[in-house]
This record gives structure tokens, sequence and C-alpha cells, in this order.
């Protein structure tokens, strides 16, 4: 109803979109200790070995009038792990024996909506800004042959959005994401890359993406960055051609 409503009322300046985005993750830290002060200390890309290639899958409608913008993005990412780490781990309310192999998740999926209103846009470059609403599924898993312990931690996050691209003709180079530091933790999302015309409705994407931030708080302690190749497609429909 959202969306019937705003292109009846914006129709002749209005645009629906679709951004897909997959990719290969290269994992830099994830640093945990569950609970923060009686937990052990452990890093999932330190002490154990990711299974497998973590492709990311990215998937992000929109829906633009004037210089207004608003997305919604499903993002899920799940990176599995298995190892000896030598040393016991607390998790949670349970002593895993590290001399033993030992199975671990970390999973973070991400379900926000943003709203972005473009300062400046003329014929190369737009620059804009907004917030997002974000909420966090996360959930950290350790087990072994006899027991299985695990944090999960579901909660809102409230981010700044940014975004400024370059016509350079032939393609346009753009920076995007969401961030906000303070308090106990931070989190930031961040795309830079290109996009290159295929036809009047379709534009390939590729470039890099950060994804870093974590919680220091008396449940949770957990940091972690991921680094991702990424590339996509950009499907458009502006309102008054098809």
């Amino acid at each position: 109803m959202f969306f019937i409503f705003f292109g009846l009322v914006y129709q002749a300046h209005s645009q629906i979109s679709l951004d897909i985005e997959s990719g290969l993750i290269f994992p830099g830290y994830n640093q945990v200790r569950i609970p923060n002060q009686t937990g052990t200390s452990f890093d999932f890309n330190r002490d154990f070995d990711i299974q497998g290639p973590v492709i990311p899958n990215r998937i992000r409608p929109g829906y633009s009038f004037g210089k207004n913008h608003i997305f919604a993005l499903y993002a899920p990412l799940t990176a599995n792990y298995t190892g000896i780490p030598g040393f016991e781990i607390q998790l949670e309310n349970t002593l895993f024996d590290g001399s033993r192999s030992l199975e671990g998740l970390y999973k973070f999926n991400s379900y926000r909506l943003t709203y972005r209103r473009d300062l400046i846009q003329d014929e190369k470059w737009v620059l804009g800004v907004g917030f997002t609403a974000k909420i966090r599924d996360a959930r950290v898993l350790l087990s072994d042959e006899t027991q299985t312990d695990f944090k999960d931690d579901i909660g809102f996050v409230p981010l700044l959005h940014l975004f400024v691209s370059y016509d350079a003709g032939i393609l346009t180079a753009l920076i995007e994401g969401d961030g906000l530091a303070g308090g106990p933790g931070r989190a930031f999302d961040f795309f830079g890359g290109v996009r290159v015309p295929l036809s009047n409705y379709f534009d390939l994407k590729a470039g890099y993406r950060i994804l870093e931030g974590g919680a220091d708080v008396s449940e949770v302690y957990n940091f972690a960055l991921f680094n991702f190749a990424s590339v996509g497609i950009v499907w458009g429909i502006s309102g008054g051609r098809y």
C-alpha cells in the first residue's frame, strides 16, 4: 500500500529499483567473549578454520521520488568454523575442551530501512545523507560431540547513511553505506565501487565492501571485520517510462 500510494502521487518523477549483490567474503578478525566478564576470549578467524567460501547475498528494493529515496535491505550472513583451539573456552554456561575438535557458527543477519535525501544533485555529482533503522539478528555458537551452547542477540541499531556518486560518462563511481560509533559499540557497512550501464534498465555494479563493528556490553563482547569482493545487478523502472 505504501509503494502504491507514493507511486500514484509521484508517478511522473518516481523510480522503483532492485539492487541484488553477491560476491565473496574475506574475513578479518572475529573476536568473541561471552559473557563479557567470565567468558573466554577467542577469535574465530585466528583459532578456528573457516569452512568453505562465505558467499553473501544482499537484496535491496528501493523507491525514489525527486530527491528522496527509501530502501529496504535484507542481508543474511553466516560463517561456519571448525578447529582445535588448544585452550579451554567458556561460552555462556558451558566449558569446552580445547584439545578436541570444536565446531562454531557466527550468524549476523541484517534487516534495514533507509531514508535518504539528496543535498546535491546535478549532472555529475550526487551527495545524499539520511538515516537507517537496522534490526540485527546475531548468533554465536560452539559445539562438540557432547554439548552445544550459544548466544542469540536480536536488537535495534540506529545508523547514519551517506551516499556520494560521480558520473564519469561510461561509468559511475560511488561510495555508499551506513555507520555510527559511540557508547558501547559501533557498526559500519560501506561499499565503494562503480556502476556500469548494461542497458536502459540494468547496471552492473562491482567494488569493495567493508562490514565492521560489534559491542562491548555486560552480556557480550564481539567485534568482527569482513571484507567483501562484491558484484551485483541494479534494475530500475522510472515513472512515465518503462
